[in-house]
């Protein structure tokens, strides 16, 4: 059995922004990716993953009680008995959805009366699954939006306006030819999303940051998600920069400490800009540049993967 495949995601822009409120955009990023399998003779990772779906199995049917989604569990059960693992490329802790593609496989195995990528997708029908997957998706982190795994699900970009007002969208196109870039940046390390999150929450409580959030994070974001749709690029990159600020002097946990000298080197020479990747703490960073040249001359030694050209 060889499940179809999930990809990864990246959210380009809403990071934290998008727990209060801000504008999103989320891209499936088919580099990364990962299907349901049923093996004999199981390696030490398909065993330990096989036996994490059987912990996730047994949080689904307790789920299901709230009546939001219903399973097939005889079969999901049988698979699992037999071996069933999730075989991924995705690597895990590094932003771009190593649990979304799970949940995605899960439901379009298992779920009944599954909402498909064939119908049409009124926001009632996205918002549903975003509901479905945030449920689902909360084993991994203690809380989730559903976003990832509705990427990873619907393999389509995600516009979010807001918590209520989300819809698929199509990008500018690519201009393969082109010097401006978005990039990953590999920290070399992985990071988690749960504490990441916490520590956000913690200074939300705070007036003067939660004023940052409203009058310059959000503001910047909001601006950067729509420049790029429009493909505006000039007035991308004066917001982006903006960003990349806001985060270095208001995110710093968030950021591996080897990247701080990194982050504020881009700002000052205009070579890249830097922004957050999921929650941070680790794993990909986002890089941003008009001329990608400069940037691999100017992190050199750093590992870069080009994910999008204009």
């Amino acid at each position: 059995m060889k499940g179809p495949l999930f990809y990864s995601k990246i959210l380009l822009f809403g990071e934290y922004g998008i727990i209060k409120d801000s504008k999103g955009l989320s891209i499936p990023y088919n580099f990364f990716k990962g299907a349901l399998k049923t093996g004999e003779h199981l390696t030490k990772e398909a065993k330990s993953s096989n036996e994490g779906l059987g912990r996730f199995a047994l949080y689904l049917e307790k789920m299901q009680e709230d009546g939001l989604v219903t399973f097939d569990m005889a079969a999901m059960k049988k698979d699992i008995a037999n071996g069933m693992y999730f075989d991924s490329s995705i690597p895990q802790g590094y932003g771009i959805g190593s649990s979304g593609a799970l949940v995605a496989a899960f439901y379009d195995k298992y779920a009944q009366n599954k909402i498909t990528v064939l119908e049409n997708l009124t926001r009632e029908k996205l918002l549903r699954l975003k509901a479905i997957f945030g449920k689902m998706e909360s084993f991994f982190h203690g809380k989730s939006s559903g976003l990832d795994p509705l990427n990873s699900y619907l393999s389509l970009p995600i516009l979010i306006n807001s918590k209520d007002n989300i819809e698929s969208t199509s990008l500018p196109s690519q201009n393969k030819a082109g010097k401006g870039a978005v990039f990953l940046l590999d920290s070399g390390m992985t990071g988690e999303t749960a504490p990441m999150v916490q520590l956000f929450m913690e200074k939300m409580k705070q007036e003067g940051f939660r004023n940052i959030i409203k009058e310059k994070f959000i503001k910047h974001t909001d601006a950067c998600v729509e420049h790029f749709l429009n493909g505006d690029m000039k007035s991308l990159f004066g917001h982006v920069k903006q960003l990349s600020h806001v985060v270095l002097d208001h995110f710093k946990p968030m950021i591996p400490k080897q990247f701080h000298s990194l982050w504020r080197k881009g700002i000052e020479t205009n070579d890249y800009y830097l922004k957050l990747c999921g929650s941070g703490g680790g794993g990909y960073i986002l890089g941003f540049t008009e001329d990608i040249d400069k940037a691999r001359k100017a992190l050199n030694g750093h590992k870069l993967e080009v994910v999008y050209n204009f």
